[in-house]
């Protein structure tokens, strides 16, 4: 019987220790789901905080505890330092993405672009204009030299354009000046107020670089692309522009030219890049002597001893000026200044078959007659185009669609030509609105 008590004893003992094993097994679970067996030793410091979180569902005692939340990787940051500033930099340059940067873009980095218009050029002027605007990437300051008549409404026009394109530039209005001579003689040299040209480098003072264009030129691609082959320039050159013809001898000037002209076949002066600091502080030789002038002395006397001999008036001027002075001009080539001779006999500008035309020249007339549809179409596109509208919807595809009619011509037989610099500066705009200003949260 004593075996059996003890026994008994022994058994009750070890089911004691087994269930007060369990009940701490139990709690110890239910304070810390999941955690180890072993009961962790105390923290010397006190423990980090802990991000809170919503609260979860309650712990039964017992039961398994919720799975451990899983860490997400951190998300990366952008690098510091000069190379992650140069990055930041160069995309919040980039057109559409920073609304303040070129809202206080400074002066010197502006684009100066003048033109003369006088006559009945109010609304060709105007739609060039439009045309530098739609594209343009910088600022833009118009320089726009006008009879007082004209004044009112050139300003009332460009007022009236949506905020979102004044804003991207600013304009001022001159009168029609002229320095020496007989200014009504240099007004009527060739076509009306065209000669004011000769004299921005004197009038514009405060304007170190400028593109001069005529009233019928439209700009196919941004501005900014155009105003970037100053860059190219080398020591002594101080202007820049296109020949006047690809095969010499067929040109005009290799012809018929009375007087010296720049090269074999002259050069155009529609579309004309100018260093002006370089102009105002240069020499020109108007002679094969070595003494030279400046270039408001020069004028004068140049075109008292040439005017007998010029048919196209300033541009004549200016081929004589850089026959003398030919260091000083760099050409670039003729998609910067496309026009009809370049396609209306067979197309013959290679640039542009390769790159597209980049500068539209409409001389002639040909934006306000038949004699060339392609040309005519180009402007009545820029002309009629609403300025919030879908440029693919608004513009390009009614251009090809009138393109189609003007496949019995030599200019339109080569419409890619036409297409192919204004189709990539679309897209440009497109992403630059839609593409470009969806960005992934970096923060």
């Amino acid at each position: 019987m004593k075996l059996r008590s003890k026994a008994a004893a022994l058994l009750l003992l070890a089911l004691a220790a087994l269930l007060l094993a369990l009940l701490s097994l139990r709690a110890r679970g239910a304070r810390h789901p999941g955690a180890p067996a072993r009961p962790a030793p105390a923290p010397r410091h006190p423990p980090s905080p802990v991000p809170a979180h919503p609260p979860g569902p309650r712990v039964i005692p017992g039961a398994a505890g919720p799975r451990a939340p899983r860490r997400r990787p951190p998300r990366p940051r952008l690098r510091s330092g000069r190379r992650g500033a140069a990055s930041l930099e160069k995309l919040a340059r980039r057109p559409g993405e920073s609304k303040s940067l070129h809202a206080v873009m400074p002066p010197e980095l502006w684009i100066h672009l003048a033109v003369v218009a006088c006559g009945d050029r109010l609304e060709e002027t105007l739609v060039m204009l439009k045309s530098a605007i739609l594209f343009s990437r910088r600022k833009i300051h118009f320089h726009i030299f006008t009879e007082d008549a004209l004044k009112p409404e050139f300003d009332k026009q460009l007022r009236q354009w949506p905020a979102s394109y004044t804003k991207k530039f600013e304009h001022t209005l001159y009168p029609i000046t002229f320095s020496v001579g007989n200014p009504q003689e240099w007004k009527k040299l060739f076509k009306p107020c065209a000669a004011q040209r000769l004299f921005l480098p004197v009038i514009l003072k405060d304007v170190d670089s400028l593109l001069y264009v005529d009233t019928d030129v439209l700009f196919l691609r941004p501005v900014d692309d155009i105003w970037k082959l100053l860059r190219q320039f080398n020591s002594t050159q101080l202007a820049a522009m296109a020949p006047e013809h690809e095969i010499p001898k067929t040109g005009w000037y290799s012809r018929f030219a009375r007087h010296p002209f720049y090269g074999s076949a002259g050069v155009n002066s529609g579309v004309m890049l100018m260093n002006l600091t370089r102009i105002r502080s240069a020499q020109f030789k108007i002679s094969m002597l070595p003494t030279g002038l400046a270039w408001e002395d020069m004028l004068l006397p140049l075109y008292q001893k040439y005017k007998n001999a010029i048919t196209w008036g300033d541009q004549d001027l200016l081929n004589i000026i850089f026959y003398f002075n030919p260091e000083c001009l760099y050409v670039f080539p003729c998609q910067w200044n496309y026009r009809p001779d370049h396609c209306m006999y067979g197309s013959n500008c290679k640039e542009a078959e390769r790159e597209g035309v980049s500068v539209l020249h409409g001389n002639r007339g040909v934006y306000h007659d038949d004699k060339q549809p392609t040309f005519k179409a180009l402007y009545e596109a820029i002309r009629d185009f609403p300025f919030q509208d879908n440029l693919f919807q608004s513009m390009y595809y009614p251009l090809q669609l009138k393109f189609l009619e003007t496949v019995h011509t030599l200019c339109g037989r080569i419409p890619q030509v036409f297409l192919k610099q204004i189709e990539k500066t679309m897209r440009r705009a497109y992403e630059k609105h839609v593409i470009i200003r969806v960005r992934p949260n970096t923060r």
